[in-house]
Parts: C-alpha cells; structure tokens; sequence
C-alpha cells in the first residue's frame, strides 16, 4: 500500500526481502488518502510495477499487505496487514484530520492504529526497543501485536560504508573534495521552508564554500518535490544548481549514496538528519521545528543535543567545530543507537515475519541486506557554455600559490569575510553585463572570437571593461596568454604532471595575484600552485613576452 512517493520508496527497501522467489507475486496501490500523492503513477511505471486501483486493492483476495504509512482506510483490507515506518522511527506528531485533536506520534497512536476501537494492523513493525515503550503508554492494547524488527535503510546504509569511495566517483566529487549535504525534509519548520531574509542556508553554504574545495548536494524530501511539482523545485533552485548545487531527484536512492559520500551534514527534523548523524557523519541544524517532534523520541533529543547554525557565523567554522565535538562523545554515541535495537538484523527479521504470515517456507538462500546502488548519473542543474562569474583569492608566497575561488552570483555582499582580498574573475561573453564590466580578469576561452585581442587597444578596452586588469586568452592545455594594462604580456603554462583542476581561469588568477608583481625580467618564473588545502600541486610556468 503506496500512501505517496515516500511510503513507496521505503516499501522497497522492505521488498528486498523477495527478491529471487517466483512464488511471490507483487501488486502495488495506492490508497489515494495524501494531498501529496502526486508523481506515484509514474514511479509505479517508470519501475515496471504491476498497479491496481485502491478501490479493487480491497476487494480482491491477496494473502498479506505491507504499509508504510497508516494513511487511508486501511480497515476496509479482509487480510493480514504488516504497517512498518516510512522513517527514522516514529518522530512525526500528525493529526489525520484537520480539527481532530492534539497530534501525536504519527505511528504509535490510537489514532493511526485504531478503527472503531479495533487495532488495524495484524503486526506493527518497530525499529528499536524504546518505540514499544512508547508505545505501551500511548496504545497499550497494540503492544502485543507489535515487533521490533530493526531499520532495513539503516543495515543498508551501514554495509556500504566500505563503498564510499565508490559513491563520491558517481557524483562527481574529486580526490581531496569534501562533500556537503543538506537535507530538508517538507513543511513549515524545514530548512528551505525557513525565512529566506534571515538565514538562506542553501545560498549560504553554497557561497562560503571554496568549489574547488567542496561542493554541496541537497537532499529535498519527496513531499516538497511532488508537493510543489518537480519543474517548480529546480525553478526556485536554479541560480543555485547553475553554480554548483548538486541536486538528485527524490524517487531514486542517490540520497543514500550521497550520505556515504559526505563529510558533513546541515539538517533539520527529518529523517535524512538522523540517519546521517547515526554514520557517524559531522552535523548541524539549520532549522528544527520542536512543534513537529514527537517530545520522546530520539529526534526530540537529537534537537537539542546538534548544534544549531548561526548566521553570524562562518559556516565551514561551525561544521568543523561540530566535527571535533560529536568525536567520540558518549552521549552521541548513545543516541546513534536509538535508530534500531537488531543492527544488521533487519532482513532476517523481516523476511521471517513475513513468511510465517504467508505459511510459506523460506527461501534456502540467507537473508541479507543488499548495497546501496551507485548512482548511474551525476545530479547537475544547468550547464553553461559561459565560465560563470567567480571571486578568487591567490594568496601568495615565494613563488608559490594557494588559490580558492567562490561563486560570484551567490555572495549577497562583497564584504563577506571570505571573500576578503579576493578579485573578481568573468567571461567576457557572459550574457549578464555587470560581471565582464566589473571583472578584474577577464577570460576568452579557445575557439571563441579573438576580435577584443586583435583590434582593441586598452582605452577601447576599459571603456567597454572598466574594472579589467588582465585580459586573458585560453591557450591549449589550460594554459593563457595574459595581456595587462600596461601593456606588458606573459605566457603562463603548466608543466610536468597536471592535476585535474588545472585551467585557464587558475592560470590568469595566479598571474593576476602573483605573476604581475614578481615578474622582474622575461622569465620563465616557475609558481607552485595549490587549491585550498589539497596536497597535489601543480607547476604554472610564467613567462613575459
């Protein structure tokens, strides 16, 4: 029973348990109770799932139904029905109906377990110990139809933390790359639901990260994606995704591999937050809504024990405090237990309940969790033919250079701290005008139009370019030929073993923060050339003509 694509993508994870057994067959419905059940049909036949009508769900015979969800009228079922999480646990408070009361935890309550005083479920999956204590004080009479089973995400996740290195190659992430997540789950309290004026944490993190360095994924919960309609959710994100926003679609498990692959994660009360923090993964709240959280469940304590982001702060300092904090910390640790009470016990424990209830033997084969997939495709919004506008400091010693560059479009103010004694590099074809006129390197990559260099002489030049300084032709091999105010002209080309980020762009700010002040006859002067703190440098010869 699919309540919408969340419940679905969970009900596969649960699923794995048949795989290979031709005794089975499987027949998917939705029960068509969410205002949030759009893009369902497609999963179904994009998936190659065989679907029926809710309506037909309930009157033809099957011998067992599973949900993740208690959304709908699951009562109308004449059979064994199996209700598990679609979640870290049960942390949501949620009313089925506008009015009907005060909320409790969406799960565990007499108001999703209940139907005219009868308990609807034969059996009631739980991933940990303390939800049946929970349990045993909201709806006492369920407990003994309830079963603590482990979290099938959970085992899955944890057997493929050797496969990390594997996940990070699939989205793009480089060697020496660190990788940001930040999950939002859906609703008010959320972290793209919060307040946009004060904090715009996407935008932020995404401006205060050397991209060299870092690039950063958003995981957006399916009921946001659907909710609002695909297309919207990458309209709104777009001058995010055009700057380096990774962004995967909801209906497939790149979230999962994503969270392999990070080195950190900004969260809020969703479950992507929990089970990030679970692996062990560095984590910080950038929005928490209390009013949403079941008062006794791990994720209430999770609240109030992850630190909360501050806007007046630098990001990259809070996530690294929040690193050096959350090691070895017995407290966290002992909250990293809370997602299941059976590790790595799940398949077994599932597959066995749900063959007793269809009086089927076992399949001989063991029971297992499966890996996460790599993902087949890297998730990137648009991609621009123009070089996109960046700031780029090139701090400088005796002839070595350390380069960081951060996305220009994105910084709110250019009195940012990180962008302090940065200069501004853009394409000299970039359909917004303000960045090539107030660029202090300007770049004209290789196959384009060379007029500007040929027939243009500097007055021509600044007048059209005001701010420019150093104009700078693509050579082949990422290498430049820098023409200066002055007249003056150097060549700059990379020697001996190039590292994968050598460019044009890195060559002409190096010339621009370096080259230009130390060149003191015609050279050639050798730079040593570093990206942020990656240990690979490369060698940029720099010659004047």
């Amino acid at each position: 029973m699919v309540h919408n694509i969340t419940s679905a993508t969970r009900l596969l994870d649960l699923l794995t348990v048949f795989e290979g057994d031709r005794r089975i067959q499987t027949v998917f419905t939705c029960t068509e109770s969410s205002t949030l059940d759009e893009g369902t049909l497609e999963f179904f036949t994009s998936r190659g799932i065989l679907h029926i009508p809710w309506k037909e769900a309930t009157v033809q015979k099957f011998d067992m139904a599973i949900a993740t969800s208690r959304g709908g009228d699951l009562h109308n079922l004449r059979i064994p029905l199996i209700g598990a999480p679609h979640g870290a646990g049960y942390s949501k408070l949620l009313k089925r109906e506008a009015g009907s009361g005060k909320r409790e935890a969406f799960g565990l309550s007499p108001e999703w377990l209940t139907h005219e005083g009868r308990i609807v479920p034969s059996v009631i999956i739980l991933s940990h110990d303390e939800q049946r204590e929970r349990l045993a004080v909201s709806c006492p009479e369920a407990v003994p139809v309830s079963l603590v089973a482990g979290d099938p995400c959970f085992d899955q996740l944890q057997v493929s933390t050797p496969f990390r290195e594997d996940y990070r190659r699939a989205l793009g992430i480089r060697p020496g790359q660190k990788l940001i997540v930040v999950s939002s789950t859906w609703g008010r309290g959320s972290i793209l639901a919060s307040d946009e004026s004060e904090t715009d944490l996407l935008r932020r993190v995404l401006a205060e990260l050397p991209i060299e360095e870092y690039r950063v994924l958003a995981a957006v919960h399916p009921n946001a994606w659907f909710g609002h309609g695909a297309w919207q959710l990458q309209n709104w994100l777009a001058p995010l995704t055009e700057h380096g926003l990774l962004l995967p679609v909801p209906d497939t498990e790149t979230w999962k591999a994503a969270l392999l692959a990070a080195d950190g994660v900004l969260g809020d009360h969703g479950s992507l937050t929990m089970y990030g923090f679970a692996l062990g993964i560095p984590a910080i709240l950038g929005s928490f809504a209390e009013s949403k959280v079941a008062p006794e469940s791990p994720m209430a304590r999770l609240g109030k024990i992850l630190p909360r982001f501050s806007a007046h702060r630098p990001f990259l300092t809070q996530i690294e405090e929040a690193a050096a904090a959350q090691r070895g910390s017995a407290e966290l640790r002992q909250l990293r237990a809370t997602v299941t009470s059976r590790p790595g016990e799940s398949a077994v424990l599932l597959r066995r309940l749900f063959y007793q209830w269809l009086e089927l033997p076992e399949p001989a084969t063991p029971a297992r969790p499966r890996s996460v997939p790599v993902p087949s495709t890297v998730p990137v919004g648009y991609s621009s033919p123009v070089q996109r506008p960046v700031y780029v400091s090139a701090a400088s010693g005796e002839r070595r250079a350390t380069v960081r560059r951060y996305p220009a479009p994105v910084q709110r103010r250019t009195m940012e701290r990180h962008l302090a004694g940065t200069h501004l590099v853009a394409d000299i074809d970039d359909p917004d005008a303000r960045w090539p006129r107030s660029a202090d390197v300007l770049l004209l990559p290789l196959g384009r139009p060379r007029h500007v260099a040929g027939m243009m002489g500097w007055e021509d030049i600044a007048a059209l370019y005001p701010g420019c300084a150093l104009l700078a032709l693509e050579e082949p091999e990422d290498g430049c030929l820098a023409l200066l105010r002055d007249g003056m002209r150097l060549r700059a080309r990379w020697h001996g073993r190039r590292p994968s980020w050598t460019s044009t762009a890195i060559a002409a700010s190096v010339v621009h923060d370096h080259a230009m002040s130390t060149m003191s006859g015609p050279g050639p002067v050798c730079i040593q050339v570093a990206i942020g703190a990656e240990a690979e440098a490369g060698l940029l010869d720099v010659t004047v003509l």
